[in-house]
């Protein structure tokens, strides 16, 4: 079966025989199928303020990967997209960043750097990039993106181990804080705030949110909500709040507010091994999270926040492509009814339950667990339902205000 997008960078794409080894994400991308060619770009960038009014390290020292105002910020670029259909039709879904959105997002990236060090510098790099645009660029619809550069762990760190260099963990997390902290200082000005983390970023925004915003009422009242993506998210068994955070229930409705969406996608049930879906393994690792018994990876879907199945709106990067016989010259491509969703729990493992319900002659192509059953469809976690998380944003940002 063909697969579906493209890798968002060669650099992407080198690193992960090296992450594979580690058990760690790689950035936002999927594998290019026989029916899709492409070569990712960056989205052409346009500013929602004054574009290149505002410099990309500030005084307090944090390089910015997206800031309001910043000259060729990766999230707030062309969002114009071209819906494929299952007989081949096309219809045009043009998008824009919003002019003066109420809500800020705060989005940390996935492991994407291959420096050769343990902990990656604060360089604005390509692989950088092509993350903010593949993963939080269409957000600008609805909020402000805010994204520090933080010396996450690099690929070859990561396949020493998960939880084999706390020191490294530890210089990634300190790195992240010191960005929140400026953020929260001179730029929030009392805004809401949405958090948005994959793999990686994801673990980094459970350690900030369980010592930053969970015990802090006032901080607390900002939250709009947190996806926090391929991480385990941890919760005592059958409940909805505890275990990573004492105060942030997951999200039931998407006019809740103060909470949690969390999910890893499988195809089916994750294998004892898995790096993602169960309990103190994997993932959990970078965070601490190292409880196995009594506790469950959180799920809270996307598609159907009250529990239920719902059909999937996915995004993806598309540049110049092919894609079922189909030419694609729109940044984004999206391609709706052809993945349902639901939560699942069995064999001690929790996780979002991706079906393909296109037809045999449905000829779009498919995402596969292209780095092998141990990591399911994680490549994959934002963008199969990145139409879905951008829409509960709206409505919770609504729902806040």
């Amino acid at each position: 079966m063909a697969t579906q997008g493209r890798r968002a960078t060669a650099v992407v794409a080198t690193m992960l025989a090296a992450v594979v080894a580690a058990g760690c994400s790689s950035g936002p991308s999927v594998s290019a199928g026989a029916t899709s060619t492409t070569t990712t770009t960056p989205a052409p960038t346009t500013s929602t303020s004054a574009p290149g009014s505002v410099s990309r390290t500030d005084a307090a020292g944090t390089v910015w990967l997206c800031r309001p105002g910043l000259a060729d910020d990766p999230c707030a670029g062309n969002l114009d997209a071209t819906a494929v259909l299952a007989d081949g039709s096309t219809r045009s879904e043009p998008a824009a960043p919003a002019a003066h959105p109420a809500v800020d997002c705060f989005y940390v990236y996935p492991t994407v750097s291959t420096e050769p060090t343990d902990n990656a510098n604060l360089t604005v790099q390509p692989a950088e990039i092509d993350a903010a645009v593949a993963q939080a660029s269409r957000f600008s619809q609805v909020c402000n993106v805010w994204a520090p550069m933080y010396r996450q762990r690099t690929a070859g760190s990561l396949a020493k181990g998960l939880g084999n260099d706390p020191a490294a963990d530890a210089t990634a997390y300190a790195s992240i804080l010191a960005g929140w902290k400026d953020y929260i200082a001179h730029f929030n000005d009392g805004r809401p705030i949405v958090f948005i983390g994959h793999s990686q970023g994801a673990a980094m925004l459970i350690r900030l949110l369980s010592s930053q915003v969970d015990p802090d009422a006032a901080l607390r009242k900002l939250l709009v909500s947190a996806i926090i993506l391929g991480g385990n998210v941890q919760v005592p068994t059958g409940k909805d709040v505890g275990g990573s955070f004492q105060n942030i229930p997951a999200c039931a409705a998407a006019t809740q507010t103060g909470c949690v969406i969390a999910y890893s996608s499988f195809p089916g049930q994750p294998p004892k091994g898995s790096l993602f879906g169960r309990p103190g393994k994997g993932v959990s690792l970078q965070s601490d999270q190292t409880a196995t018994t009594g506790v469950q990876v959180l799920c809270t879907n996307p598609a159907d926040l009250a529990g239920g199945a719902g059909p999937l709106d996915p995004f993806f990067v598309a540049a110049s492509s092919t894609t079922a016989g189909v030419s694609v010259t729109t940044p984004w491509v999206e391609y709706p009814n052809l993945y349902t969703a639901q939560c699942e729990s069995s064999g001690g493992a929790t996780w979002l339950q991706i079906n393909d319900i296109g037809t045999a002659t449905d000829k779009r192509p498919r995402v596969t667990e292209s780095l092998g059953p141990l990591w399911g469809l994680h490549l994959d976690d934002v963008n199969l339902a990145l139409g879905n998380l951008v829409q509960i944003v709206s409505q919770q940002g609504a729902a806040y205000r």
